[in-house]
């Protein structure tokens, strides 16, 4: 039974340049019927959970963007419908410019405990080529007053962005390392299909960092945030002791998680489904027949066992086989050797009898590792 719980909230002041998640901009006018359609989501969560929770994330879009008497009526109605553990890690994420007082009372007031604040830089240049709203100066503070009242900081930060130098991503490392923080999660600029960026690209208005200088800031992440206390955990992941991301170490171990809103994906019982991604058509879908998946599959022992695996690879610690085998009750590591070995013998895998996890070269081809464990042809004796 799935023990965490993710809310996508779409709304946001508007789309940045680089973003293809699913939101709703300039559309504040349908936040009463989007809680609406939640409170229809978390019932039918309620009458199906057995355990309390022990995580609960609210992402976006930006949570923040509901005024604050529809943003209390969000927690008040989740913390109705389902039990949260009273050491439940419960996570919103907030811009910088939403952070003040009347926003920061109502979320602990909620119950949320851990933030995950959208900084992307602290370079004024930068952020105005990501097309953020919010300042340096603003980030600071924004920081530095939310951790008076919630000590579990995370902010995300951006690297490779156009024009952006080594020495430019030094700094934003750096100032971010001052600050009252637990966690850093860094991503390098992908450029995704529908967005503004993408656009530009092909229209040859921008061009990305080259490969050389993308690796030399992610290994300078590791580096600097290595030596500021924050430990690597998960390859675009860094945490001060103790403060590792609860929600999505979930994800990445292959638990079961409950998730609500458009675009949400959930795996309950074996079975993955996904909301519509339209905002408008979820609404739409959600008060004509109280459902708004718009696919579902079901999924097989052997494609669980290989998800654990893929997903699990790309924590530092990496995975061990032993377990996933009990996990799913047979010799899974007999059947993924032969996808693992080639990385062995090429240094990117590192193996100690059932325990296999990246190396320090092998970090740069995780995304290949992933793919290969989860493309790579099963047994024709296919677990069902």
């Amino acid at each position: 039974m799935p023990r965490s719980l993710y809310v996508h909230v779409p709304f946001c002041r508007h789309r940045c340049s680089y973003c293809n998640f699913s939101i709703l901009t300039k559309r504040d006018d349908l936040q009463d019927r989007f809680l609406d359609a939640i409170e229809i989501e978390l019932s039918n969560i309620a009458a199906s959970a057995t355990v309390p929770l022990d995580t609960l994330y609210l992402g976006g879009g930006t949570p923040t963007q509901l005024t604050r008497p529809r943003l209390v009526r969000l927690l008040q109605m989740i913390a109705h419908h389902v039990d949260i553990s009273k050491s439940a890690e419960v996570t919103c994420e907030v811009n910088p410019e939403d952070i003040d007082e009347e926003t920061l009372s109502a979320l602990v007031d909620g119950g949320v405990n851990r933030l995950s604040l959208g900084v992307q830089s602290f370079d004024d240049s930068k952020l105005k080529t990501l097309s953020r709203f919010h300042s340096r100066e603003q980030a600071i503070r924004a920081i530095e007053q939310a951790s008076e009242s919630i000590e579990n900081i995370s902010i995300d930060l951006i690297f490779a962005a156009p024009g952006e130098t080594l020495t430019d991503w030094q700094n934003d490392l750096k100032l971010a390392a001052s600050l009252p923080i637990t966690h850093v999660s860094t991503y390098s600029l992908t450029y995704e299909k529908g967005t503004e960026f993408w656009s530009q690209r092909r229209r040859g208005e921008l061009s990305p960092v080259d490969e050389d200088t993308d690796i030399q800031m992610y290994r300078e992440s590791r580096r600097r945030l290595g030596d500021a206390g924050f430990g690597h955990y998960e390859i675009s992941s860094f945490a001060s002791p103790n403060y590792r991301s609860r929600h999505n170490s979930m994800y990445w171990n292959g638990h079961g998680w409950f998730a609500i809103g458009p675009s949400a994906a959930r795996f309950v019982d074996g079975r993955r489904d996904v909301n519509h991604r339209s905002s408008t058509t979820y609404l739409k879908r959600m008060f004509e027949t109280g459902d708004a998946t718009a696919e579902w599959e079901r999924i097989s022992l052997d494609q669980h066992a290989r998800e654990i695996a893929a997903f699990g690879i790309r924590q530092i610690d990496g995975i061990d086989l032993r377990q996933i085998n009990e996990r799913v009750g047979y010799d899974f590591a007999a059947e993924i050797g032969p996808a693992i070995e080639p990385f062995v013998q090429r240094k990117i895998l590192k193996r100690e009898g059932n325990h296999i996890r990246l190396t320090t070269r092998g970090l740069l081809f995780a995304d290949s590792v992933e793919s290969h464990i989860l493309d790579f042809p099963p047994s024709e004796d296919d677990k069902a």
